[in-house]
């Protein structure tokens, strides 16, 4: 049977777990060679990192099912670091035809509280970081000359504003018109450029104290049970989060030549917070 991407090559920040590691692994299961890319170690803001020894579990399970990857840590705020990866990944695969940038951090602070480090660490990793994933990605893209895909991981606050998460809504927002800019930039390549923006997502991000205690500031030490009853009424279905799953479906979709003539959009992957 074939596979929507057999032959394909795919660049992956992020990867190593939550909702990178589920896409990586679902392009490779579609036949997709996986070019892989993640921090792997703490930084310092409200969302607890991913490990080495996550990235190696998940070079294990696309290699467990056939798939080939490469896998490297790198840090989305260093340019020549994306590129140094992404020169190995096309002269080891050959190419270079989908990039999903999923790495990012989330965080907490009233706007006037915030620090100078708690405002540019996020701008830098959730909206920089994608630029720069994009500006190593897109010469690779183009001299390919048979069109592409590129998926940005935004946010339902991407279209949306909450309070106490400024610097989060204003990285999210951005990511958003550099989407736009990017389809209007890149359209005469056939190269598309969407978006996907989600409600909560059930992952590590979420799944950790700090987090769930922000759902519940009545607990001392709330669980996720805790926080699911308060998450549940940002949305408009009876779900407190979306799975993994859910978003890496619509990241697929619209990389796939069934969305081929999709460009320029930001996909709702939300449960309703948008229209509440």
């Amino acid at each position: 049977m074939t596979r929507r991407f057999d032959g394909k090559v795919v660049f992956v920040t992020g990867a190593a777990r939550g909702q990178g590691r589920a896409t990586a692994e679902a392009f490779a299961r579609e036949g997709a060679c996986i070019i892989a890319a993640d921090i792997c170690r703490p930084i310092a803001s409200d969302s607890p990192g991913a490990a080495p020894d996550d990235m190696t579990a998940m070079v294990d399970a696309i290699e467990g099912q056939g798939g080939r990857v490469l896998a490297r840590q790198c840090d989305v705020r260093d340019l020549a670091s994306i590129e140094a990866v992404l020169d190995e990944g096309v002269a080891a695969f050959g190419g270079l035809d989908i990039v999903s940038a999923q790495a990012g951090i989330a965080g907490f602070g009233k706007s006037h509280e915030l620090s100078e480090d708690q405002w540019s660490t996020m701008i830098d990793i959730n909206l920089s970081g994608v630029w720069r994933t994009c500006r190593a990605a897109i010469p690779h893209l183009v001299a390919g000359e048979s069109g592409g895909s590129i998926i940005l991981t935004s946010s339902a606050m991407g279209l949306k504003a909450l309070p106490d998460v400024s610097h989060y809504v204003a990285a999210k927002h951005g990511v958003v018109g550099l989407m736009r800019a990017l389809a209007l930039e890149l359209g005469h390549h056939s190269i598309r450029v969407n978006a996907v923006c989600t409600t909560t997502v059930n992952t590590p991000l979420i799944q950790n104290p700090s987090h769930l205690r922000k759902f519940r500031p009545d607990l001392e030490n709330p669980t996720l049970d805790d926080a699911a009853k308060s998450a549940r009424r940002m949305n408009v279905l009876p779900v407190p989060w979306v799975e993994v799953d859910d978003v890496r479906n619509a990241i697929l979709w619209l990389c796939s030549d069934e969305a081929r003539y999709i460009t320029g959009v930001a996909l709702p992957v939300d449960a309703g917070f948008l229209i509440k």
